[in-house]
């Protein structure tokens, strides 16, 4: 088959596979192959492919890719075995037939160059007639078994003695059966079916907090166990801590595998067979199986812990930015002293101190420090303060609320996590940045700007170590890092960003750009200062033709000579708009008024698109950007709970209604934090009025929420909460 008929032949099959338009699929793979990006692809080339969204492109580009493998892989194993003069027809259309790469292996695994082993060994003394003879059954007395036994007795090969050759001839028929596809396959759908995933105590001194208790003694069906019990099983395998394994009887299997080898003719010959088939499962095919679908179980688990940390980051990115706030960053700490850093509106460091209001600091230090903290906020009119959720952070948001009870003015605070913060401050970027500052310093500075502009300060961290998963650290990295960085990438160039505020760390994430070209755009931009219009882009070094068409509809310029530029068309497009802009008499000046969003509404899009030849939706995608110049859909997500008292875990009890910000979405539930020292957790069954599948259909990283208190553990730090009962709209 040639390469284009094979490709031709792949994108038939990608069609086949995936619910999408024909013409869609094909126009994502030509866009694709001609170097487009993804996120351009799904908000400019909508008329080409039907408008399929970034999910949906990327899922055909996984297809393609997965199908090209699966082509390769077959065309390679059918070479092999052509090479070894031993493929029939049959075998191959069995391996060209094959849709899942498993199956190729499976019917690969008889031909594959093997590693010494016992039944190499026998059939190099050449025991495979024998083992032939065996599986022919020919009705022979036992004394004619003996006498066939007896020619193939030679002390120079270890057969001084009939049994020697027999055990040669079992390991042969051993062999031959655990290399038979269709026996593994078999055993594969056989032990999903009746199988289960059991653990038990391995070791109870390493779980001294009883972590996995729930697991000492668990069983639950292959079909029915949860990536989240997979994983935490699996962690506490490594660990020591359990003993984890599938448990089913195989009995009925077993008697499935015989009926298909053992031809029943004769008793001898029969008990062999049973006998090969017998320890070829428990040798070969059933730990093979085992191993294959406990790692399909991890595998499932990591797709569905990276899909739940890639969720979550998101909604942590699109958190609402708190524009033109002076923010004041309060990194708790008890020894060292509390590192306070204030940001202007634009996220520029003004100043920082440091305070000791918390034991060891001796008394007088104490005393001073609500001065000291009171002084800072009025010299630098603060109206925002993000305080670290990490060490000491309880006690400083104590010390914080006592305060601003003695201010005149209305000063808010807010638990900001910082999850990654020191990672940031000792990094090289952070270092670049501010050289004056120490670590705790810089992580103050950051977790205020994690306030101002989520989006932008995260993106300066390893997405990894925000925190917003489950069991992060257990799964594929590889596939995790891939999966944050489609995130990341999807948050970034759907929000836009500011061509002239932008930092290396935003840029580089925009459609087309490479950490080299970022690094120019800084570098351009601090020579010649702002950018005046998008055009000037180009000016960049490195920065081509294709890489520009590619990233300058998500660049805004807010006030430059163009101010087409701060919207989110395209320069391919500003005819277009300024085709419309005329029909509505209006002119650029008119960008996002009441009375343009109000004419806009009486357009005959359909009528239009045929007359200026071009797509419907491209069409009403130049009005809304018109009609909302600058937008950003952060500002449509509600915006973070403001407090300026504190509780405690002793100031709850059952029963009390609370709000609180969800901080983490897992399986088997949210948590939410309230105001307290930890999280509360809402079991996925207190979720809704509801059944709850999924707890991300309900809830979202950052959403805020009413809760109501079920239990409090004191004893374990544990709150239980509940959203039953409660409307939370």
């Amino acid at each position: 088959m040639s390469t284009e008929t094979l490709n031709q032949t792949i994108v038939k099959q990608t069609e086949t596979n995936l619910d999408y338009a024909p013409h869609g699929i094909k126009a994502v793979l030509e866009l694709l192959n001609d170097g487009n990006t993804v996120p351009f692809i799904a908000r400019y080339r909508k008329e080409m492919t039907g408008a399929l969204d970034e999910v949906q492109i990327r899922a055909i580009e996984s297809e393609y890719k997965r199908l090209t493998a699966l082509a390769n892989r077959k065309t390679e194993v059918i070479r092999s075995i052509t090479e070894q003069g031993k493929l029939t027809p049959d075998l191959q259309k069995s391996i060209e037939s094959a849709s899942k790469l498993q199956t190729v292996e499976d019917l690969y695994l008889p031909y594959k160059q093997k590693r010494k082993s016992k039944a190499t060994v026998a059939r190099a003394n050449g025991l495979a007639p024998l083992a032939e003879l065996i599986k022919e059954q020919p009705n022979y007395s036992n004394d004619q078994w003996d006498a066939a036994a007896v020619k193939y007795c030679d002390a120079d090969k270890e057969l001084p003695t009939t049994d020697e050759v027999w055990q040669g001839v079992h390991e042969i028929l051993a062999d031959e059966i655990s290399d038979q596809a269709n026996f593994r396959e078999l055993t594969r759908r056989y032990t999903e079916h009746n199988g289960s995933l059991t653990s038990s105590l391995k070791d109870a001194d390493a779980d001294e907090k009883q972590v996995y208790q729930l697991y000492y003694e668990f069983a639950a069906p292959l079909n029915k166990v949860v990536p989240h019990q997979v994983l935490a099983i699996n962690r506490a395998e490594k660990e020591g801590v359990l003993k984890a394994e599938i448990d089913f009887d195989p009995t009925q299997l077993l008697q499935l595998i015989t009926k298909k080898v053992n031809r029943d003719r004769n008793q001898f010959a029969s008990e062999k067979m049973v006998a090969a088939v017998d320890d070829a499962y428990k040798r070969f095919i059933g730990p093979a199986i085992e191993r294959e679908i406990r790692a399909d179980l991890k595998t499932k688990a990591d797709q569905q812990a990276i899909a739940v940390f890639g969720e979550n980051l998101r909604h942590l990115l699109l958190q609402p930015p708190l524009k033109g706030k002076t923010v004041l960053g309060f990194d708790p700490a008890y020894r060292t002293g509390c590192k306070l850093a204030v940001v202007d509106g634009t996220g520029k460091f003004l100043d920082k101190l440091v305070i000791y209001p918390h034991k060891p600091a001796p008394v007088n230090q104490r005393a001073q420090a609500e001065g000291q903290f009171l002084d800072f906020l009025e010299k630098y009119q603060v109206t925002m303060i993000a305080i670290g959720n990490g060490t000491a952070s309880r006690e400083s948001e104590q010390f914080v609320a006592a305060s601003l009870k003695k201010t005149k003015r209305d000063v808010y605070y807010v638990i900001v996590n910082e999850a990654g913060a020191s990672v940031y401050s000792a990094s090289d970027n952070a270092r670049a940045e501010f050289p004056q500052l120490h670590v705790e310093e810089r992580s103050a500075v950051s977790i205020a700007r994690r306030l101002q502009d989520p989006l932008s300060e995260l993106l300066k961290i390893d997405p990894k170590a925000v925190g917003v998963g489950q069991y992060q650290h257990d799964v594929s990295q590889k596939e995790l890092t891939a999966q944050l960085d489609i995130v990341v990438e999807d948050v970034v160039n759907n929000v836009g960003v500011n061509l002239n505020t932008a930092s290396v760390d935003l840029l580089q994430h925009i459609s087309g750009f490479s950490a080299t070209i970022s690094n120019n755009i800084v570098a351009y931009r601090n020579e010649h200062g702002k950018f005046a219009n998008r055009k000037e882009l180009q000016k960049v070094p490195r920065l081509g033709p294709k890489t520009y068409q590619q990233a300058i509809g998500f660049l805004r310029i807010i006030t430059g000579t163009e101010p087409l530029d701060n919207t989110d068309i395209h320069p391919e497009s500003y005819s277009i708009a300024e085709k419309i802009l005329k029909k509505l008499k209006m002119t650029k000046a008119d960008l996002g008024s009441e009375m343009l969003q109000t004419m806009s509404k009486l357009l005959n899009v359909t009528e239009l698109s045929e007359s200026w030849s071009v797509g419907e939706q491209t069409l009403r995608d130049i009005i809304a950007g018109l009609c909302k110049p600058g937008r950003d859909l952060r500002d449509t997500v509600a915006a973070p709970l403001l407090r300026q008292d504190v509780l405690t875990i002793e100031d709850l009890h059952p029963g009390m209604v609370l709000q609180g910000t969800v901080r983490n979405v897992v399986d088997f539930g949210a948590f939410v934090d309230i105001g307290v020292k930890h999280d509360g957790l809402v079991h996925i069954s207190q979720l809704a009025d509801h059944f709850v599948k999924d707890p991300g259909k309900v809830v979202a990283v950052g959403d805020i929420v009413k809760v109501k208190i079920l239990d409090v553990d004191l004893k374990r730090e544990r709150v239980q909460l509940s959203m039953r009962d409660l409307t939370n709209d």
